[in-house]
This record gives C-alpha cells, sequence and structure tokens, in this order.
C-alpha cells in the first residue's frame, strides 16, 4: 500500500485504482468496473443506474439490501422491494408471481431483480446456479434488469467450484467486495458494461464516494486477490469445525447442511439464553459474534482465526447457549 503510485480517482488517473478495475472487470468477464469505498455504497449506485423512483425490486428474504442499509435503498434510490423466497433463496416462479407490470395504473412496476450470493443472512448459502439462469432469462424476457450482491462472490467461486465469469455472466451488474474473506481494509467494486459503469461514476459521486489518492486502497485489494482466494476455503473449513462443536449442543439449532461458506448462523430454543445474553457471555471469554435477531447468532470466520481457535470458540459459544448457564 505504501509503495502503490497513485493519481486523482474523481478524474480516473489513479494507475493502482485503474489495474485493480480492469483486473477484477476482467476476472468477472465485464467491459469495465468502478471501485467504491464500501459494499453498501456499490449496491446503492446499482440501484440508482438501474432503476428509477419508484419503481419495485424483487429480492430474496433477508436481502442486505432491506435488512442492513440503513433504510437507504428508499431514501437514495426511492424504491420499493418485494421480498420473496426463503433463507434468501427463490426460483423463476417466485420472481415472476412476484413481478409487477410496467404501466400499470396502480401497482410499481418491477423493473430489477436482485440475487445476493453468498447471502449473508441466510447463513452463507450459495445461490443454485441453475436457478440464477432461469430467474434471469425470465427476467429479460420482461426487460427487468439484473442486479447480483456478490459482496461474497468470492466464497461461492471457492465452495461452488464455479469461475467467477460464470457466477456473473447471467447479470448486467455484479458488486464485489475486497473487505471481507479477501482481508482487505476496505473497498468494493461494481461491474458491468461500460455504459452503466459511466453512469455509475455520477452516482458515486452523487452518494459522497468520489475520492482521491485511493490507490493505498486498490493496491491492498490486488494483493488480496491475488494471495486470499484459494485460502478462503480454509475459513469455509473453520466454520465446518466451528458448526461440529456447536451442532450438538441443547441450546442450539443448527442445520450442519446449511453451513456451506463461512458463516455459521445458529437459532436459540426457548430453554436456551437469548441472543443478547449468548453474544454477552461470548465476548467475555473473547468470542465476538454477533445477535441477527432476538434468538438468532451470527459467527462469521475469516483470515485473523485458526482452526484451533475455531474450535475453541465452538466449546466457548456451546457453554453461553446451554440452558443452565449462569
Amino acid at each position: 500500500m505504501a509503495a502503490a503510485p497513485v493519481g486523482d480517482d474523481q478524474f480516473g488517473e489513479d494507475p493502482t485504482v485503474n489495474l485493480l478495475q480492469d483486473t477484477v472487470a476482467a476476472m468477472l468477464g465485464k467491459e469495465a468496473a468502478l471501485w467504491l469505498p464500501s459494499g453498501t455504497m456499490a449496491n446503492q449506485v446499482a440501484l440508482q443506474i438501474l432503476t428509477r423512483r419508484g419503481d419495485d425490486v424483487v429480492v430474496g428474504r433477508g436481502s442486505h439490501a432491506v435488512w442492513h442499509e440503513a433504510g437507504a435503498s428508499a431514501a437514495n434510490a426511492g424504491v420499493q422491494f418485494t421480498e420473496v423466497g426463503t433463507s434468501g433463496l427463490f426460483t423463476a416462479d417466485d420472481f415472476l408471481v412476484a413481478r409487477k407490470p410496467a404501466g400499470h395504473m396502480i401497482m410499481p412496476a418491477t423493473t430489477l431483480v436482485e440475487i445476493e450470493n453468498t447471502h449473508n443472512r441466510g447463513g452463507g448459502l450459495i445461490f443454485p446456479q441453475l436457478e440464477i439462469e432461469r430467474i434471469c432469462v425470465a427476467a429479460r424476457e420482461h426487460s427487468v434488469a439484473t442486479f447480483l450482491d456478490g459482496a461474497r462472490l468470492w466464497n461461492a467461486s471457492i465452495a461452488s467450484g464455479l469461475d467467477l465469469e460464470t457466477l456473473a455472466r447471467p447479470f448486467d451488474v455484479v458488486s464485489v467486495a475486497l473487505s471481507k474473506g479477501l482481508g482487505a481494509p476496505g473497498g468494493s467494486l461494481l461491474v458491468g458494461s461500460r455504459a452503466l459503469m459511466t453512469r455509475a461514476v455520477r452516482a458515486r459521486r452523487m452518494l459522497g464516494g468520489a475520492m482521491r489518492q485511493v490507490g493505498i486502497f486498490a493496491a491492498a485489494g490486488l494483493h488480496a486477490i491475488q494471495h486470499h482466494l484459494p485460502r478462503l476455503a480454509d475459513d469455509h473449513a473453520n466454520a465446518r469445525l466451528l458448526a461440529d462443536a456447536l451442532v450438538d449442543s441443547p441450546g442450539v439449532q443448527l442445520d450442519r447442511s446449511s453451513v456451506q461458506t463461512n458463516i455459521v448462523l445458529f437459532h436459540l430454543p426457548t430453554a436456551a439464553p437469548d441472543a443478547e445474553t449468548v453474544v454477552r457471555r461470548a465476548r467475555e471469554q473473547g468470542v465476538l459474534v454477533i445477535a441477527f435477531g432476538p434468538r438468532i447468532v451470527r459467527a462469521v470466520t475469516h483470515m485473523d482465526v485458526s482452526s484451533a481457535e475455531c474450535v475453541q470458540a465452538g466449546e466457548v459459544l456451546a457453554r453461553a447457549c446451554h440452558p443452565d448457564a449462569r
């Protein structure tokens, strides 16, 4: 990062940012890419270039855009969401049933379908690629744009064995994050056609995301892509170790098969402590997790925790969740 050649990215003059953008666009098989400070901003810019105010967007239930962006989609893009499916997954039939036609005198037109892969609130589930292709074909048939919130697309690629270009191909616009499993300190990218990315530049500025010498962040992103992609498999294996330590606990409800990548999402039965209590008890023992609901806890594995530490964390969490814990 310290050695990165930099320039003014507001004018497209930062060589390290330009290299990162060209690299990621090529990896995902798209014409162009645009660097943004955060994944939420990337998602917000995508909405602004693919929808109009008052439009409807079909998304999987529990979508990041609905739950974790502070209402930004309504405030910034002026859209409403229709959530479909379960655990973040849905089908082409679900989309077609939810779609609202253009030109209706009462209903808002559905102009975008958004898929999240992997799905955060779904516990890191991988969206089946065949169903993605069916959804995107159905969307094109009805002149509906397609957007992939691929913040964790790297994880989906490593776990499924499908390359990034295959995963991104059906979509008009795709976002990817550098600051999650890849370990960079910040940054996300949007990828798509050159025309759409040109529009995204202006939308990024409207949201305050036009920055100066951000090549220092881009350098970290390039390092992460070049060195940290294969090791995501380690995070997935560690998540399974964590799940193994929890699955038989009387204070935990967890489907082991749902742990497909680096997220372990587990529920607490009524006899167990609530999520707030579990989070507090775990923190006291040096394990950091977050509550995703009154009785839902999320744990995420990453490059800064070892296999042994994940086993230890599982044991700490099992004790914290036990119905008899005090």
